[in-house]
């Protein structure tokens, strides 16, 4: 008897407590991943196996690595959304390597609350993934196996507020945001300057896309200010076989503090993404990054950083979720600014392989 009544018990418990969860929280939990080895060979051989300073991701020279990898869960109830993502890699450790220990290994971390019952309408708040550009750190969302110039120098991430809003169609996106700088998750000392940000992004049809963002902040401390001011524009056409996608990219920055007199720095990028068959794809790449008084890559040379690029890689899938990637790039820049056979060179050449897992 007293088995039984145990027995009872527990299963009246359970019930309950499914009933609860299943009735009244309806919670939607969905967790992902993500994971991407990759192998670089500069032929320029640097001793430290660091690649050039002005990359980011797949800078490892002569070594089997991890760019990037995930795990994240996002949680839906009613009208409130949060995920959290944690990741490793060389990616991290060269991105994050001016935030506390503790948040190098955040990829994104935010909250966000719907604010109308019929509106796409939301509020989010938190660490998330950069509204310039339209490359990701995830290479699988990419027609290129390594990032265009712009977006190694420019941000990949950032924190703050931001407030989203979607129309019915789909076809507009409006966003307005409140940063803690160029890509910053912790302010810099002494910086206490607000950055703001927007985006305006276009959809006409299936095909094009249409896409305006910008910051405007400072990323000196407040005794040094210097006013910084960006702009991203890209638009991309998308068809059954071939993908295009062009994008120019400008910022200014006070030549000094309080300086009416500004440093310019531009890049524009093209990228073609051809699928010749459902489990082959073909990136192709230009681009030139010209930035004269190094405001974002330091080159000590005379002529600063300008510096052209073009890529080719080849992708295979063996799986819709599983990629093999190859790749070959180069450089060449104004001023010698690499090294090549133990010399000084102005042409820089490299070799990558990848493969990346969604799941």
């Amino acid at each position: 008897m007293k088995k039984c009544f145990l027995l009872t018990l527990l299963g009246t418990i359970h019930t309950c407590l499914f009933a609860q969860t299943t009735d009244s929280l309806k919670l939607r939990i969905e967790v992902d991943g993500y994971l991407e080895t990759y192998y670089s060979y500069d032929l320029s051989n640097p001793a430290q196996h660091r690649r050039p300073d002005f990359l980011y991701s797949y800078n490892r020279h002569n070594e089997v690595n991890l760019n990037m990898g995930y795990m994240r869960a996002r949680v839906e109830k009613d009208r409130v959304k949060a995920k959290l993502a944690l990741m490793a890699g060389t990616y991290p450790e060269a991105n994050l390597a001016a935030e506390p220990l503790l948040l190098r290994s955040v990829y994104e971390a935010s909250a966000a609350v719907k604010l109308s019952a019929k509106k796409e309408l939301w509020f989010e708040a938190g660490i998330f993934a950069s509204h310039i550009g339209f490359e990701s750190a995830e290479g699988l969302k990419c027609g290129t196996l390594t990032r265009s110039l712009a977006a190694e120098n420019s941000p990949y991430y950032e924190s703050g507020t931001r407030l989203n809003y979607e129309t019915t169609d789909r076809r507009w996106l409006f966003s307005v945001l409140y940063l803690n700088g160029w890509q910053h998750i912790r302010r810099p000392n002494g910086n206490n300057t607000p950055a703001f940000g927007h985006q305006v992004q276009y959809k006409p049809n299936e095909h094009w896309l249409f896409n305006s963002s910008s910051f405007i902040g400072s990323d000196t401390p407040d005794t040094l200010r210097k006013m910084r001011y960006f702009h991203d524009f890209y638009m991309s056409w998308k068809g059954k076989r071939v993908e295009l996608t062009a994008g120019f990219d400008i910022g200014a920055q006070q030549a000094q503090p309080g300086s009416s007199d500004y440093d310019v720095w531009y890049t524009p990028v093209l990228i073609a993404y051809l699928r010749p068959t459902a489990k082959t794809g073909i990136g192709i790449r230009g681009e030139y990054y010209i930035d004269p008084q190094q405001v974002i890559v330091q080159t000590y040379s005379a002529n600063g950083f300008n510096t052209a690029g073009y890529s080719v890689n080849f992708d295979y899938y063996l799986r819709e979720n599983v990629c093999w990637r190859i790749e070959g790039r180069g450089f060449y820049s104004d001023d010698p600014i690499f090294i090549l056979n133990g010399d000084l060179s102005r042409q820089n050449y490299a070799f990558t392989t990848s493969l990346a897992v969604k799941f």
